[in-house]
């Protein structure tokens, strides 16, 4: 018979799990999630488990499973790897009308546990007849549908108002679930060229796109009118999505649009992105730290060159650092960043690397030093956007080949 799919209210109630191996570890994890008093009873447990432990998340037994373990308990989870100590917990339970799951036999126990997701408030659970990949694979596909809006969760119309979505570095899967979300309920989106163009392509026909693109040393809309469209198109009483490349706060401009919209009464919601300036080097193999390499990363905006009275960057300071500096904005001034911070006093055989497109399938990337980085990058025209990363950790990982 099909099983009855019910949702237990463990809060405060005793659980007790029978085993302490790698699968009583996925299982504590959600039912410490719901609240629930969770003795585990087993002679070694992983270190996560007593890890939990430790911290008082949960009573640990350490010892083998004995009559009388279950007094009190609401839940049953037998997951030792011996099918007899497993066979003897669920007939414990059994005898004491206490639902129980067995681990190592489905039919053996008294509950199975459902393939389980969450989004947004939502519990999902699926059960395929012991069929355990087929129910994961299935719960997988309907959270990423709720995450991608293609399922509507909610009946309640969007509130008026802004929402400031970092899109990450470029790659459409590097948006953060929230950011995803959000941007499926739009009913205008403002983007920028270096936001995740093929997630556009999946908006709703009715969804308006504001191309709000600033080129470098190119075609640019002006802030204050970015600011306006926000601040006029959630007064109209729409959702706004403002989709901007990276993390909004990282050298974005995203706290000016928030104080814009604060400043016009509008509600602003603020999601982070995954900034390019740690990803970008990341999928090409430069960690922005290593230990016993570096124990300062400081990333700093290119937008202006060394010398000019705008700058608010106290290069001398910089070139001192044996730390990592990234770059952002600094192509078309490479050179003189480079000579800048070898006049700090950072040696000019400084590695340097500089990632183009990054997380892009046009990603490229070169290897340098300061002294030579101004030619190389001029010689393979390497263009924005591109992050300059400099210092030891430039020099690592070109050996090494990651997907």
């Amino acid at each position: 018979m099909d099983p009855y799919l019910v949702g237990l209210d463990l809060g405060g109630r005793r659980v007790v799990v029978v085993g302490g191996g790698t699968v009583a570890q996925r299982r504590i994890t959600g039912l410490l999630a719901a609240g629930a008093d969770v003795l585990v009873v087993a002679p070694a447990v992983t270190p996560a488990v007593e890890g939990m432990a430790t911290a008082g998340e949960l009573v640990w037994a350490g010892r083998g499973y004995r009559d009388g373990d279950l007094d009190g308990a609401w839940y049953v989870v037998a997951c030792t790897d011996v099918p007899q100590v497993n066979a003897a917990v669920a007939a414990s339970a059994e005898a004491a009308r206490t639902f129980c799951v067995r681990a190592d036999d489905a039919t053996g126990g008294s509950a199975v546990t459902p393939a389980v997701g969450h989004h947004d408030g939502l519990t999902v659970g699926v059960l395929a007849g012991r069929h355990p990949r087929r129910s994961a694979a299935v719960r997988t596909a309907l959270v990423e549908a709720l995450q991608a809006g293609l399922v509507d969760d909610t009946a309640d119309p969007v509130t008026p108002g802004v929402a400031l979505v970092g899109g990450g570095p470029g790659d459409p899967e590097l948006i953060t679930v929230r950011g995803r979300r959000l941007l499926a309920r739009a009913d205008v989106v403002v983007t920028d060229r270096l936001g995740p163009r093929e997630l556009l392509d999946q908006l709703a026909p009715h969804v308006e796109v504001i191309d709000a693109s600033k080129i470098p040393y190119g075609r640019a809309m002006n802030q204050a009118r970015i600011n306006e469209l926000l601040v006029s198109h959630a007064r109209a009483g729409r959702f706004v999505v403002r989709l901007k490349g990276g993390d909004p706060y990282v050298f974005g401009r995203g706290f000016e649009e928030a104080l814009a919209c604060a400043e016009a009464g509008v509600p602003v919601t603020v999601v982070p992105g995954v900034t390019s300036a740690f990803a970008a080097p990341a999928v090409a193999d430069v960690p922005v730290s290593h230990r016993g390499v570096t124990h300062e990363i400081v990333v700093v905006s290119g937008h202006v060159a060394p010398d000019d009275p705008r700058s608010l960057v106290d290069w001398p300071a910089l070139g001192r650092l044996r730390g990592t500096v990234v770059l952002l904005m600094a192509v078309e001034r490479i050179g003189a960043f480079a000579t800048a911070l070898i006049d700090g006093g950072r040696p000019a055989d400084t590695p340097v690397a500089v990632v183009q497109d990054g997380t892009m399938r046009i990603q490229r990337s070169v290897r340098a030093t300061l002294e030579t980085v101004g030619d190389v990058v001029r010689e393979r025209g390497i263009s924005p956007p591109a992050v300059v990363v400099v210092g030891p950790v430039a020099g690592l990982g070109e050996s090494v080949t990651t997907g």
